[in-house]
């Protein structure tokens, strides 16, 4: 996986030449097109010659019929006809620009298309400078670099460790383009780890979705992981982007691994649906954290308004700030009635941001009420290369098993727990991280990939082995605690439930509550509480019983204020997940004594070193 990076890194140095010619901001939009071009030529390379020895037999054909000959010998879903490639372009500088139009032209029209997505003419007429021969020395720079070798996953890192660089050269965020490969592999073990026994089925076809699909590598991933279970399987791709130069990455590797690249739509998800039609069996995807969705607000509040739950926005909308949420909500239109599973990554504000009554409650109400959340899983922070933050993977379904209707697993993947016992020596490594090394951005933790002791491969086991913390954790038997029950939290939908109640007190005249006509207490407008009451009350052994909010507060309030009561008006539903509460463990705090013998002994050692030192 280290072929990569040395692909970049000679990849970036042809970005030296571009200086003073171009602003460092804009130097991906040479490298990356170029990028392409040379990947696309190095890959039918080895057919080029084949091609060329058919067009004169295929001349009387039709183009469609033509494409399709020349595509079968290619053995691609594309091809190339121009006597020329990047060595042939290298050899007459002269004219370098008349013979690269050619060069591109030649390509059947899917690849061709790709290219346009860069605006790649613009900057040939911009490069081809006869004073600085700048378009020539770019092109040999580039057929030097032979990236025959590269396979789907590592052409992906490539892309992605240069869009990061780019983007750091233009102070743009790099996260917007690309997810952490661990992080997809870990994502898609997750959605394909309950249906191993179909996948595994001779000639099985399924279809997989990502709405913001960047440079492609949630479906490249999914793709390869289908392929390693089930050779005989087959998973259709679909996507779309709204970025052009990563729409374009995504579209020119689906060509090169004989998807159909027609499956792949530009724009933005959240105003055209590409694929509005379609249904599929699994979905993945990161959508971009926080993103504004003020300029489609007016489609978007139109179709929630007008359409309802026949659209995609139906359960409401969140604030204006952040529409991680319409993601989700989208993506669950197009579940198959047959069942469909989800896999999303967000930050923790979809968890438990919005209060009762607002836009992400009433999104988080409807998921949980209607028994979609299947896991959320919270992971290390530092894994992004752009952020820090907590992040989490939600897993989503219509399908659920018979132990799994009407719960929640959550698992606490953060690794945090195996750190304190490391500091404490009970624990040699962390079963969630290993650390990034070099470290890239603000990403300086990666989940380890090797084995199920560790990282994917553990996390992947805590949510498969659901039974048997529901066992443990619902069985009236006694049953012997499994390994990692630490990690899982087991909870009834109804957990995640609480009315939101205004509680009043009546008003005094003279110690005493005054009353309306009508002989009710006349409310004092000064006294307004808020309480918020979860749906199930939680015993003191961890049983839990539902509750009404005459019992709440008949124990919690009246005992403090008797003549309370709740405003029934005013009463609101609300759902929120804060997995941060459900996985706190408390600390008993040290013991005086021995802190003050702590402070002593660093003193008595501060004042032997001060000796040393003075000596």
């Amino acid at each position: 996986m280290h072929n990569f990076r040395e692909k970049a890194d000679l990849i970036w140095k042809v970005a030296d030449l571009l200086r003073g010619d171009y602003k460092q901001s804009d130097y991906g939009k040479v490298i990356l097109p170029f990028t392409v071009l040379r990947r696309l030529d190095c890959v039918l390379a080895p057919t080029k010659k084949k091609v060329l020895d058919q067009l004169e037999r295929v001349s009387k054909l039709k183009e469609g019929a033509k494409d399709k000959v020349l595509n079968t010998v290619a053995g691609y879903n594309f091809h190339n006809r121009s006597q020329y490639d990047f060595a042939k372009l290298s050899e007459d500088p002269d004219n370098i620009a008349k013979n690269l139009r050619n060069f591109i032209n030649g390509f059947s029209m899917s690849a061709r298309e790709i290219l346009e997505y860069f605006s790649f003419d613009d900057q040939i007429d911009r490069l081809d400078d006869p004073k600085t021969d700048l378009l020539y020395r770019v092109v040999k720079e580039f057929n030097a670099i032979d990236l025959t070798d590269m396979s789907s996953m590592e052409m992906g890192y490539c892309f992605e460790h240069l869009i990061r660089k780019f983007s750091e050269q233009s102070n743009e965020t790099a996260g917007e383009h690309f997810t952490p490969r661990e992080v997809i592999r870990l994502m898609v073990n997750l959605i394909f780890t309950e249906d191993r026994d179909i996948l595994g089925r001779e000639g099985i076809v399924k279809t997989l979705y990502d709405p913001a699909c960047g440079t492609g590598g949630m479906l490249s991933e999914s793709e390869t992981y289908l392929n390693d279970l089930n050779p005989d399987a087959k998973l259709e791709v679909f996507g779309q982007e709204i970025n052009p130069e990563s729409y374009a990455i995504c579209k020119s590797d689906m060509l090169i691994k004989g998807q159909n690249p027609s499956n792949i739509k530009f724009g933005n998800t959240f105003t055209i649906d590409g694929l509005p039609n379609e249904k599929f069996d699994y979905m993945l995807s990161n959508p971009p954290f926080g993103v504004d969705w003020k300029k489609a607000s007016k489609i978007i509040k139109a179709e929630a308004e007008n359409k309802g739950f026949s659209g995609r926005f139906g359960a409401g909308t969140p604030r204006i700030n952040d529409g991680s949420l319409l993601f989700l909500q989208h993506m669950m239109s197009k579940l198959k009635k047959s069942g469909s599973r989800i896999g999303i990554v967000f930050n923790g504000s979809p968890l438990f941001s919005g209060s009762a009554g607002s836009g992400e409650s009433n999104i988080r109400q409807w998921l949980i009420e209607e028994d979609y959340v299947e896991a959320i899983v919270a992971l290390p922070d530092q894994l992004f290369y752009n952020t820090g933050i907590s992040t989490y993977v939600w897993i989503l379904t219509n399908h659920k098993s018979e132990t799994r209707k009407g719960h929640i697993q959550l698992i606490n993947a953060t690794g945090d727990k195996d750190e304190e016992l490391i500091k404490e020596g009970k624990l040699e490594i962390n079963r969630f991280w290993e650390k990034q090394t070099p470290s890239l951005g603000s990403k300086r933790k990666r989940i380890a990939e090797n084995g199920n002791s560790k990282g994917v491969g553990y996390i992947t086991q805590l949510f498969g082995r659901y039974d048997e913390f529901y066992n443990y954790t619902f069985s009236k038997e006694e049953v012997e605690e499994p390994e990692g029950n630490e990690f899982v939290k087991i909870y009834p939908n109804d957990y995640f439930g609480y009315w939101r109640v205004q509680v009043l007190r009546p008003k005094l005249k003279n110690g005493n509550p005054i009353k309306t006509k009508s002989g009710e207490f006349k409310a004092d407008p000064d006294w307004k509480d808020y309480e918020n009451i979860p749906f199930l009350f939680e015993e003191r052994d961890g049983t839990l019983r539902p509750q009404t909010i005459k019992k709440y507060m008949d124990r919690e309030v009246r005992p403090h204020v008797p003549n309370a009561w709740v405003d029934d008006k005013k009463t609101k539903i609300g759902y929120e997940i804060n997995l941060n509460r459900y996985f706190y463990e408390f600390k008993p705090l040290r013991d005086l004594a021995d802190i003050k013998d702590e402070i002593l002994a660093l003193e008595k050692q501060t004042i032997e070193d001060e000796k040393t030192v003075l000596e």
